[in-house]
């Protein structure tokens, strides 16, 4: 008859501290108290299921109690305490489980037996489990007891709750918290299990048995037992996919290169194939937001500690990350776990992941457009751009019919980057063609507000011979056409312009993001004629936060110039970077140039009495 089958987690419960895995902080404690003598009378272990508690309260019971511990202070193993405790014979180990035993008729019965002292071994040790079900009268009821009991009484406490413990209860122990074991402790350990066992296993699939546990040794044990069973003793990677219901890196790497190609008919075949296979929808969701944090986390050599997959798994990772954009990694994580929170409410869950996948189809295109384009948000829905300004043609028209005088109307504060509706062009003056120009610094509106006791408004007559009539002159749009006056002259981009865009970008950037502005100190631009702009960085820390602002500094620098420049990011570890000073002039100063050019504005201004309104 062969012998009676045992789970891994019983047959290879640990018997001495050496063999705990994953709390060596735990044990060593427990070591030391043992070798000079300064036992606490009560402790409290808690932490996650599975991680040792019990085990570690069972050894420290066994060692205490031990007639000839081990230089290492272990317990022999041979002595008839070490006997009669692992046959479950022993008279001074008493373990209580608080979820069944949990009114104060057990805790009394307890209490009773403490009066007694051990028949042999120095101890008597009490292991009370799960300790956080008692009730409020037991707890209250074991209270004197704990505080003080006989120096040869020892209380061990367990729970997985340690909030649900009453503070007077808490006071009265030494408490350890134990942490959850890590990925390559568990997978080491499983590892030595089964070539114990004859079993083989590959490192990949023991990793995800590690990982599927979440941190619980029992846990792990438990899989292990179940898919050596299916398997017939040999552990691939994919039959452990396979029988923990999970989709292998490959189906992901296979679905994010569908959508990077923004193929949505190649994306929802691809779900479909996992669909046939049997897994729901939120499972696939749940390892595409784990897939791109995989991702994420590639794309920074610091964090690649964090990155938990298995060993032959990283190169393919590290591979697919620098193909993908991080701006693409972040905005399609938020659409994954926006579709995560909601799919328990959708009616139709198939329908809710092909729409969430859709959508990650036109990430990328959403965050590499230029300014320019016509961009749309992932519901459809068009984002309106403003009209542009068309040009009238030089050449004049015969038989042109004279419109009607424009009607004046009160607006809003100009827009920079639309002449204001209030300006408007004499038909003897045709409009010239529009030329790039710099857009100047945005401040809030200030107006000529005329004074009560002042004359009638008159028409006001700009610089350009265009003439204004509001009963409130908008000083900024006077002012902003003389700055596109002056900007028209500009033919083509030079490194003045540049180094004035990138002073004015420098001082944008909101000081909520103080890291960046602190590294936009050991960055400097070049201008290579005609249209490429190199961002010089010292170190590789500014060179990686410039390449992930690429974009928008290509957008800024395309805005602000009216050209179609490049940006390019080097690294120039030698370079002395010097920051130069910002040119932002104020709408007074360009008011008194304007004054200066043509003195007629200023007569205008003291005739009007008028004065400006910050």
């Amino acid at each position: 008859m062969s012998d009676q089958y045992i789970v891994s987690a019983r047959k290879y419960r640990p018997q001495t501290f050496d063999t705990v895995v994953g709390q060596e902080h735990i044990t060593t404690t427990l070591k030391n108290a043992i070798r000079h003598n300064h036992l606490a009378h009560a402790y409290l272990f808690c932490g996650p299921r599975g991680v040792g508690k019990t085990t570690c309260a069972r050894i420290l019971a066994k060692t205490i109690n031990c007639e000839n511990p081990t230089a290492d202070i272990e317990a022999c193993g041979t002595c008839p305490t070490c006997q009669s405790f692992s046959n479950n014979t022993s008279f001074n180990v008493f373990e209580l489980d608080a979820a069944s035993n949990n009114s104060v008729d057990d805790i009394r019965n307890l209490t009773d037996q403490v009066r007694f002292a051990p028949q042999q071994g120095k101890y008597k040790i009490y292991i009370i489990d799960e300790v956080h079900m008692l009730s409020a009268a037991a707890f209250n009821a074991f209270l004197k007891t704990l505080e003080e009991p006989p120096p040869y009484a020892i209380f061990i406490l367990a729970t997985t709750e340690k909030h649900k413990i009453l503070p007077t209860i808490l006071s009265r122990c030494q408490i350890f918290d134990f942490k959850r074991i890590t990925t390559n402790d568990i997978v080491a350990h499983l590892h030595g299990i089964a070539t114990k066992e004859g079993v083989v296993a590959q490192e990949a699939g023991l990793h995800v048995i590690a990982q599927k546990s979440e941190g619980c040794m029992r846990d792990a044990l438990s899989m292990l037992d179940r898919i050596v069973s299916f398997t017939n003793g040999m552990l691939t990677y994919q039959s452990t996919m396979e029988h923990l219901n999970l989709l292998d890196a490959d189906y992901y790497f296979k679905l994010t290169d569908h959508i990077l190609g923004q193929d949505v008919s190649g994306t929802l075949l691809q779900l479909d194939a996992a669909l046939e296979r049997g897994f729901e929808g939120d499972v696939i969701l749940e390892g595409m937001a784990e897939h791109l944090r995989n991702l994420l986390l590639c794309k920074d050599p610091r964090m690649a500690k964090l990155l938990d997959v298995p060993a032959d798994h990283k190169p393919v990772f590290h591979e697919k990350a620098n193909q993908t954009p991080p701006s693409f990694i972040i905005s399609a994580l938020n659409v994954v776990n926006d579709s995560e929170i909601n799919y328990k409410n959708a009616t139709n869950k198939r329908l809710h992941v092909e729409m969430c996948l859709i959508r990650l189809c036109y990430v990328l295109q959403a965050t590499s457009a230029t300014p320019d384009d016509v961009k749309k948000n992932f519901d459809g829905v068009g984002v309106v751009q403003p009209a542009p300004v068309v040009a009238a043609s030089p050449q004049p028209i015969a038989a042109k019919p004279v419109p009607e005088p424009a009607k004046v109307i009160e607006l809003a504060p100009p827009s920079h980057d639309v002449l204001p509706a209030s300006i408007v062009a004499e038909p003897e003056q045709p409009i010239q063609p529009a030329k790039p120009v710099q857009e100047a610094p945005k401040h809030e509106a200030r107006k000529f507000i005329y004074k009560s006791d002042g004359p009638p408004p008159q028409d006001a007559i700009t610089t350009s011979g265009r003439r204004i009539s509001k009963s409130v002159i908008d000083l900024d749009a006077i002012i902003d056409e003389e700055l596109r006056n002056q900007q028209a002259e500009q033919k083509e981009v030079t490194a003045d312009m540049v180094a004035e865009i990138w002073q004015h970008y420098k001082h944008g950037i909101p000081t909520t993001r103080s890291a960046y502005r602190a590294s936009l100190t050991m960055m400097d631009v070049a201008f290579v004629a005609p249209d490429e702009v190199i961002v010089v960085c010292k170190d590789q820390l500014t060179e990686s936060n410039a390449n992930n602002e690429r974009n928008v500094l290509i957008d800024y620098f395309r805005k602000h110039s009216g050209y179609p420049l490049r940006v390019k990011v080097e690294l120039r570890e030698d370079m002395e970077l010097k920051e130069a000073a910002p040119v932002v002039r104020s709408k007074a100063e360009i008011l008194d140039d304007m004054i200066k050019k043509n003195p007629s504005l200023g007569k205008l201004r003291d005739a009007l009495n008028m004065q400006l309104d910050w």
